[in-house]
C-alpha cells in the first residue's frame, strides 16, 4: 500500500485522472442512461477549474519543499509518519512545508461547515426533485464523503500541529536564532 501511495503522490496526473474516472463511474450509476463518453468528457470539463488549483497548491509546496518532487514527496512521507528530519535544510523545508499547509487550511472548520452543509442540501433537492436512485446514491456518497472528509483533515491538521512543534523545539535550544515560531 505504501508503494502505491509514494506511486500516486510522486504522479499527480494520475491522481487526477483516477478521479475523473470515479466520479464518471459514480454518474453512470446514478444516471445509467447517459453514454459513457459524454459523462467522461463533461466530468473532466468540470474538473478543469480544481484540477488547475491542485497544480498551482502543488507547485507551491515544491517550491516550498526545494524544487523537486522527490524531495516533496519524501518530506510529506515523514510529516505522514511523524518524524521530523534531522538536516538542518530538510528541517527548515518541512518547516516551510508546514507553515503554507497550516496557512493553506486556516478555514478548515468553515469549509468543513459549508461541504456539510452543500452535501446535505444537494441531498435533500434531489429527493425532493429526482426518483428514489439518485437520492440513494447521493446519500451514500454523503455519508461516505463525510465521513472521511471530516476526520481525515481532521487527523491532518493535528499531524501538522505537532510537526510545527518537533519543529519548533530546536529553535529554542542551543544555536537558536532568537527568533520565535508564532502560533496561530
Amino acid at each position: 500500500m505504501e508503494r502505491l501511495n509514494d506511486f500516486l503522490r510522486r504522479h499527480l496526473w494520475v491522481q487526477m485522472l483516477l478521479s475523473v474516472l470515479l466520479a464518471s463511474a459514480l454518474i453512470l450509476l446514478l444516471y445509467p442512461s447517459r453514454s459513457a463518453a459524454s459523462v467522461v468528457t463533461r466530468t473532466a470539463l468540470c474538473s478543469v477549474g480544481g484540477i488547475a488549483v491542485v497544480v498551482a497548491a502543488r507547485r507551491r509546496e515544491k517550491r516550498a519543499a526545494g524544487g523537486s518532487t522527490d524531495r516533496l514527496v519524501g518530506l510529506d512521507g515523514r510529516l505522514r509518519k511523524g518524524e521530523a528530519p534531522t538536516d538542518p535544510a530538510e528541517r527548515d523545508a518541512m518547516r516551510a512545508l508546514v507553515e503554507q499547509r497550516l496557512h493553506r487550511t486556516r478555514h478548515r472548520v468553515a469549509a468543513q461547515v459549508v461541504l456539510v452543509v452543500l452535501f446535505c442540501s444537494v441531498t435533500a433537492l434531489t429527493a425532493l426533485t429526482a426518483g428514489a436512485r439518485p437520492t440513494l446514491g447521493f446519500a451514500l456518497l454523503t455519508v461516505v464523503f463525510l465521513g472521511w472528509f471530516i476526520p481525515y483533515g481532521n487527523l491532518q491538521h493535528r499531524r501538522l500541529c505537532r510537526m510545527r512543534a518537533a519543529l519548533a523545539d530546536d529553535r529554542h535550544g542551543p544555536g537558536a536564532t532568537g527568533a520565535e515560531p508564532h502560533d496561530r
